[in-house]
């Protein structure tokens, strides 16, 4: 008798495990490296949407440009979220990368914020300007005060000039080359600086308080679009397709609208 009913019991439990196994959804864990804003804070908002299918979004916040890059290369990382194309493909070029974008998500415009100077008008010559050190950020430094007539550029540099590209500084401004992350940490020492939208964000800095801004028609929401990284061979995986849903979502995007104030720029 005590063997049926544990034959009969064991039978009850196949049964709802089968059925659970047929009938709920499967389950998964995604692993996503990202700037912590505003890049971390949008994957929140996609983490509830796939959390309703099931989908662990974890979410990894860096503070450098180089770890998350390396990290989805070496397969610590699923995915990563916190870089524009432009930067993205220079980095497969110099560091043998194979990373891939599934889709575009938004920029930052980059702006130009006030540090000792309140204004470019009252910059003096010899006016300490502060810029990105790494060669895609920092070239579009440059182009953007190359916009706002402070320097020009020679010819043909395309989107990522250098210092060396300057033709003519007619100020004698210094420009000086940081770390990205330490542009605002140091932007009362000098006149003004050149800063990452996600840094400037970070930091509290808003872009309508900014001395200039880059165009939103302008070749920012192209050349430097923030896009979701995987390596290559990855861009067909059902949870990586459901995180790009979920980014592309109404909810995204409305929270993009509704948190930035312009500083983030949806593209979807």
């Amino acid at each position: 008798m005590k063997k049926n009913v544990f034959a009969l019991a064991l039978c009850a439990v196949l049964s709802l495990s089968l059925l659970s196994a047929c009938g709920g959804k499967k389950s998964a864990t995604i692993k996503v490296g990202a700037s912590p804003t505003p890049h971390a804070q949008i994957l929140e908002v996609a983490k509830d949407i796939l959390a309703k299918d099931n989908i662990t979004l974890e979410i990894v916040s860096y503070d450098d440009y180089v770890l998350p890059n390396t990290n989805v290369e070496d397969g610590q990382l699923d995915a990563n979220y916190f870089q524009h194309i432009t930067y993205m493909n220079n980095f497969n070029a110099n560091d043998g990368t194979h990373l891939v974008s599934v889709a575009e998500l938004h920029y930052e415009p980059f702006g130009i914020y006030a540090g000792k100077t309140a204004s470019l008008d009252a910059l003096p010559d010899g006016a300490q300007i502060a810029i990105p050190d790494d060669p895609t950020n920092g070239g579009r430094a440059l182009l953007l005060l190359q916009e706002q007539g402070l320097i020009k550029l020679a010819d043909g540099v395309g989107l990522e000039p250098t210092v060396e590209d300057i033709a003519d500084n007619p100020h004698d401004y210094k420009i000086q080359q940081l770390t990205a992350n330490l542009l605002t940490t140091t932007l009362q020492d000098v006149d003004v600086a050149v800063i990452n939208g996600n840094y400037a964000i970070g930091a509290g800095l808003k872009a309508s308080e900014a001395l200039a801004i880059e165009a939103a028609d302008g070749i920012a929401g192209t050349a430097y679009v923030n896009v979701l990284a995987v390596k290559e061979g990855r861009e067909n995986d059902e949870a990586i397709k459901a995180l790009v849903d979920a980014l592309k979502s109404d909810e995204v995007k409305a929270f993009i609208n509704e948190t930035y104030g312009g500083g983030v720029v949806a593209v979807f």
